[in-house]
């Protein structure tokens, strides 16, 4: 049976930039407009007043300096606080399916492929734009690919969930040559109201070529020596918003109905979990953590991906061993990962192993070992 390989990625970026000071001024300005207009209940003690953000706070509790988001003008509308999007009509491409196009086309162009030779589309993202039709099939009729394709989303591990499907897709005969897009437009989901949370997410989109060895000709090609995933659930991240909402007759804005976590268990509950999971996963593959040259971990948070290598490695944690874009891209969801990838791996020679690694809501934890060949 012929190896299964990486052989090509691609990046999208959407055209602005939020930094963490545009960010607070706009969140503070929403705060005072908030307490003024709520000044008697707050007075009689019915309402708790809004605190506000700061750009030390956002960067310490998380390492985030900047986002990049799909619109900045209603995000920093103190009135509005979310973006705001042009509705498509049916003939034209969806906002999910083009940012996937655009970073498909450029993996494919690293990879050395044309539509033609795509027998597989997946779309594995944390929130899908429609339920049907599929965004993945949308994006295989715009690149002319051929086969199937399907959405699958597994929240912030959704990308290592879909890269898992393309290689069994691979080695099982299923496809020859799969392609895996990752599009986040979070900032849709995102509370941008809350202090707690306002900060995390920024939009991208990334895609990844999954093929057979002996029919890659890219010039760089990274083995997958395996892949595991595992899930355990979780109320600590959540959203409810979806399909029922109407039929259950509850406020489509709602602050249930974006995204929402406890930070400080998801912090404690999943740095051992992911841990834990990389450990036996490199153990299955007779590697030890000291074998593996890179981590590519889910940027969700610099602290967390910190801990997580050091109790594997026990060693100094540097961006040498886990490279962070997370102050650049901020929170990306299950793109985060594959940004770390694409970006920071040019410089591992053949032979050299490393690990991506996704954690998020469910819990859900996916990792795949990579060796350059």
């Amino acid at each position: 049976m012929s190896a299964v390989v990486i052989s090509g990625t691609g990046l999208y970026q959407p055209p602005h930039t939020i930094t963490n000071a545009e960010l607070v001024e706009s969140f503070n300005a929403y705060v005072d407009l908030f307490n003024a207009e709520h000044a008697a209940q707050i007075e009689a003690g019915a309402v708790q007043p809004l605190v506000h953000s700061s750009a030390e706070f956002i960067e310490k509790a998380s390492g985030i300096k900047q986002r990049y988001v799909m619109d900045k003008e209603g995000i920093l509308d103190p009135t509005r606080m979310h973006p705001r999007l042009k509705e498509r009509s049916d003939d034209q491409l969806s906002m999910l399916a083009e940012i996937g196009v655009e970073a498909a086309r450029k993996a494919m162009a690293a990879a050395g492929k044309t539509g033609d030779d795509i027998d597989a589309v997946i779309c594995s993202c944390s929130n899908l734009q429609r339920a049907y039709p599929a965004i993945a099939i949308e994006i295989q009729n715009a690149i002319g690919a051929r086969g199937y394709g399907y959405d699958m989303n597994v929240a912030c591990s959704a990308a290592t969930f879909g890269l898992e499907q393309a290689v069994n897709a691979v080695r099982t005969g299923s496809a020859r040559c799969v392609l895996v897009v990752n599009p986040e437009i979070t900032s849709g989901h995102q509370e941008w109201k809350d202090r707690d949370c306002h900060f995390i997410f920024g939009d991208v989109a990334t895609a990844t070529v999954v093929e057979r060895a002996d029919t890659a000709t890219s010039t760089e090609q990274w083995e997958v020596l395996g892949s595991k995933l595992a899930t355990q659930f979780s109320n600590n991240i959540r959203n409810n918003f979806g399909y029922l909402n109407r039929s259950e007759d509850s406020d489509p804005n709602a602050r249930d109905k974006t995204f929402r976590q406890e930070g400080r268990k998801v912090f404690k509950e999943v740095v051992p979990i992911a841990a834990a999971h990389i450990e036996s996963q490199l153990s299955d593959v007779s590697l030890a953590p000291a074998d593996v040259r890179r981590f590519w971990l889910h940027q969700a948070n610099l602290s967390m991906n910190q801990l997580i290598v050091k109790k594997l490695t026990g060693g100094e944690v540097t961006a040498e061993v886990a490279p962070l874009i997370l102050d650049e891209f901020a929170n990306t969801s299950s793109a985060g990962s594959i940004i770390a990838f694409h970006k920071f791996r040019a410089d591992l020679a053949s032979g050299d192993v490393g690990v991506i690694c996704s954690f998020g809501a469910g819990y859900s934890v996916g990792s795949v070992v990579l060796r350059k060949r």
